[in-house]
C-alpha cells in the first residue's frame, strides 16, 4: 500500500463486522462499525464503488453514531440481479436498515449514485429515517456514471487482467480527477476487484448503469419525506453551483448546501477530513433540532 497516515491506518484497524440479509432473493452485503447502541449512518456508495470506499470514513464517525456500509446488489460482496432500478436499491437500504435494527431511525448518506438512491429511499421510506445527506449527485441531469455515452464506456466491458497486482494499476476514477491521496486510491482498487477465469477483474456488474425507469428524480426529490442537506465538490463537474441551488427549490423549506473546499465529485476520496468535519456538523445540527 501507496504510505499512509496514522488515521487512515488506525481507521482502517478498526473492529468491523460483516452482515448479509435477503432481498427478493439477492444476497445483499454490508460492513458494520459500532455497538448497534447509538444513533445509525448508513452510508451508499457510488456507481462501479463499493462498501469499502466508506471504510476509512466510518470510524470517523463511531463516537456518535453505529456506522453501516452497504454493497448495493451488482456491486462488491453483493450477489447480481437481472436488472437494477433505483427503486429495488432503495428496498435494500431499507433491508439493511432492518437487519440492523438501529435504536432509532438513521440517517442515510449517499455519494454519487448512491445519493440518488438515497433520494428514491427518502422519498419512499422517509418516514422510517432521520434524515438524507445527498453528496454530489445530481437530480438535474443524469449522474455520469449512469449517463450513456463516453463516460459510461469505461464501465461497459470490465477487463480481465493476468495477475492482482496488474489489475491494480489500472485502477482509475471515473469521471477523471485529479487526487493526491495516493493511499486511499491504492486502498479503493485493491478492494475493487475479484478472482475471475484468466485473471483479476472489478467487483461491479456493467448492467447497473442501464437506466431501468423513467421515473423523475425530481419528482423523488422533491416529495422526500425527511430533511435533506446538499454538499458538493467546489470543483465538481458533475455537480455545479445550480444544479445545486435547482436541488435546495425542489426541497420544501429548501435544505442546507454544503461545498468542501478544493474538492472534486469524489469528494470523499480528495477531501476525507474535511467532508468528515462537514458531516459531523449537520449531523449535530440536525441532533439539536427538530
Amino acid at each position: 500500500m501507496a504510505e499512509a497516515p496514522r488515521w487512515f491506518r488506525d481507521a482502517l484497524a478498526a473492529p468491523r463486522t460483516e452482515h448479509t440479509v435477503d432481498v427478493s432473493g439477492t444476497k445483499v452485503h454490508y460492513l458494520r462499525w459500532g455497538t448497534g447502541q447509538t444513533s445509525g449512518l448508513v452510508l451508499v456508495h457510488g456507481g462501479a464503488a463499493h462498501a469499502q470506499w466508506w471504510s476509512f470514513l466510518a470510524p470517523l464517525l463511531m463516537r456518535q453514531y453505529d456506522v453501516v456500509a452497504l454493497d448495493l446488489s451488482g456491486h462488491g460482496d453483493s450477489d447480481r440481479r437481472d436488472e437494477y432500478p433505483r427503486r429495488v436499491w432503495a428496498d435494500e437500504v431499507r433491508a439493511v436498515i432492518t437487519d440492523a435494527r438501529f435504536p432509532r431511525p438513521p440517517v442515510l448518506v449517499g455519494h454519487s449514485m448512491g445519493g440518488l438512491v438515497s433520494i428514491v429511499t427518502a422519498s419512499v421510506y422517509g418516514d422510517e429515517l432521520a434524515g438524507a445527506v445527498i453528496v454530489d449527485a445530481p437530480v438535474r441531469r443524469p449522474d455520469p456514471e449512469s449517463e450513456p455515452g463516453a463516460v459510461s464506456k469505461s464501465f461497459r466491458q470490465p477487463k480481465v487482467y493476468p495477475s492482482f497486482d496488474e489489475a491494480v494499476t489500472h485502477f482509475r476514477l471515473v469521471p477523471p480527477q485529479p487526487c493526491e491521496n495516493a493511499f486511499i486510491i491504492d486502498h479503493i482498487a485493491r478492494t475493487s476487484l475479484r478472482a475471475v477465469d484468466g485473471g483479476y477483474s472489478w467487483k461491479f456488474d456493467p448492467r447497473v448503469f442501464i437506466k431501468y425507469s423513467r421515473d423523475k428524480m425530481s419528482d423523488y426529490l422533491a416529495n422526500a419525506r425527511c430533511r435533506v442537506a446538499l454538499f458538493r465538490g467546489e470543483h465538481s463537474i458533475v455537480v455545479p453551483p445550480d444544479t445545486n441551488a435547482y436541488m435546495s427549490g425542489l426541497l420544501r423549506g429548501g435544505a442546507p448546501l454544503v461545498e468542501i473546499p478544493e474538492a472534486h465529485h469524489h469528494l470523499i476520496l480528495d477531501q476525507p477530513l474535511a467532508f468528515i468535519a462537514a458531516l459531523r456538523a449537520i449531523l449535530q445540527a440536525w441532533e439539536h433540532s427538530q
